[in-house]
């Protein structure tokens, strides 16, 4: 696990963003996170077109705390493209994509970040999940507006769509372009990372086999290799269905062992001072372990009811933060100051292999999720330019592959990745996640927002702006330790 225990060392201190870990450490959360990461897959597949009628009100009372979803009978779609391959997921499948993204692999530091955050970071645990779940739902509400009747109509598809119409004075483009990069950017780093911890974990798992850590890297290459063949979003559901499924064994193997502990557990192990820049980092993890933004545009738009979307991510949170919350606190309890960076770390010998092959197998299942997005965004903005040859199977597999053996390369040969993706999920997950959505949603709504919706909206740009920037910092800062160690 030294390999392993390494690379999440290098996130936890380049990390503000996380996070799955869309860390940085962006997500072991943001990133592993990804949980991972981040998705628009599409203006793309055009599968966001189509809606079934009974659609919410996504503009409806916007608040942090959890609210009851409701339908509107009177919502209007827009008609399907007739040459969209179509195969729209259930609200159960959207969930899963959603549960996926928000308990990535970056949870096994959620202890961690306890230690050095004490009782604020349970706090920060429920908090980041009502922040999240908020800019969730005001990202979606950019795809609305009202029609002369007063009706909710869907007149955006993507992220890239928001963004266009937001920055569409100073040029048409300008705004999508700058997404679609983000977007990019965060998903490839998040592919790389889980073939980075896949190398690791077999490395670390089958010691007695004579191969590198690259080696394995390549393995789990191979294995991915059926991600290709992926052309709907139905397909990454349900391997998120079983991603998550995985990553529920995990838990329970943990808490039940901690469970077992309780004649050890002492809340006096709770410190009540903190070391600001070990706070910051706690921030990190916690906050970007809930970071799914990327991904609602695409999801919203191709459930078979987007009525029951906000109910679907207010479940899906609730969820997520009581699992969090009993996870961090138990393991913590558990093991006090000896709690290490991976909470696995302090298991017993066989229950960590058996962990481990767990996070191998969450690993590869996590992948396609962000793989898909990636590629899709890639169609939308080819499409563009030849439309006729926009579901070509040739141009599909070639931008698959294409972007599969990109994934492979960097994650082999860029030095520092670890520090590498916490600078760039700073920048681009709490852009993705904080800044773009209270952005976006201010600009749009502006006269038919509240003052407290104003003021809600204002205070997570500000808290996103604050993330972004210390994650740089640390970031910036672990660079350049890196550097002057090997040059003395």
């Amino acid at each position: 696990m030294a390999h392993l225990k390494q690379t999440f060392s290098s996130l936890f201190k380049c990390l503000r963003e996380t996070p799955s870990l869309f860390p940085g450490l962006v997500r072991w959360d943001s990133c592993l996170d990804t949980d991972e990461e981040h998705v628009n897959f599409a203006k793309s597949d055009e599968l966001n077109r189509a809606h079934s009628e009974n659609t919410e009100e996504p503009d409806g009372s916007l608040k942090f705390e959890l609210d009851i979803c409701h339908q509107d009978p009177e919502y209007k779609s827009p008609a399907p493209l007739p040459h969209a391959q179509v195969k729209l997921i259930t609200s159960w499948e959207a969930g899963w994509n959603v549960t996926n993204a928000i308990q990535g692999i970056f949870v096994l530091g959620l202890p961690y970040a306890v230690l050095h955050s004490g009782y604020s970071g349970l706090l920060l645990i429920v908090l980041a999940a009502a922040l999240c779940c908020y800019t969730g739902k005001i990202l979606i509400a950019c795809l609305y507006e009202e029609n002369e009747n007063g009706q909710l109509i869907r007149v955006r598809d993507t992220y890239e769509d928001i963004a266009n119409a937001c920055c569409k004075k100073l040029s048409p483009n300008l705004g999508g372009i700058v997404v679609n990069v983000t977007q990019v950017v965060e998903l490839i780093m998040t592919c790389i990372l889980y073939l980075v911890v896949s190398g690791n974990l077999l490395s670390h798992s089958f010691s007695f086999v004579p191969m590198t850590e690259k080696t394995w890297s390549v393995f789990a290459f191979v294995t991915l290799l059926p991600c290709i063949f992926i052309r709907t979003l139905k397909i990454v559901s349900k391997l998120s269905q079983l991603c998550s499924l995985v990553h529920f064994v995990i838990i329970f193997v943990v808490i039940t062992y901690c469970l077992t502990q309780m004649h050890q557990w002492s809340w006096a192990k709770f410190r009540l001072s903190l070391e600001f820049e070990d706070f910051l980092v706690s921030v990190g993890v916690i906050i970007f372990s809930y970071t799914s933004q990327i991904f609602l545009p695409t999801l919203e738009g191709n459930m078979k009811n987007p009525g029951e979307f906000r109910c679907m991510l207010n479940w899906t949170h609730f969820f997520a933060c009581i699992l969090k919350t009993t996870f961090a606190l138990t393991a913590f309890l558990t093991w006090g100051e000896k709690t290490k960076e991976v909470i696995t770390d302090n298991l017993p010998s066989f229950l960590e292999t058996l962990v481990n092959l767990c996070l191998i197998t969450k690993a590869l299942l996590s992948y396609p999720l962000p793989f898909f997005a990636a590629t899709e965004i890639v169609y939308s903005c080819i499409s563009k330019y030849n439309h006729s040859n926009y579901r070509s199977p040739l141009l599909a597999l070639t931008v698959r592959g294409s972007f599969l053996l990109l994934t492979l390369l960097m994650a082999m040969f860029t030095p520092h990745f670890a520090l590498l993706m916490g600078l760039s999920g700073s920048v681009t997950g709490a852009a993705m996640t904080f800044l773009l959505p209270s952005l976006f949603h201010l600009k749009l709504r502006w006269k038919k927002l509240s003052f407290f919706e104003k003021c809600a909206d204002i205070s997570v740009f500000i808290l996103g702006f604050l993330c972004s920037f210390a994650g740089i910092v640390c970031s910036i800062k672990g660079l350049l330790e890196t550097n002057k160690e090997q040059i003395l």
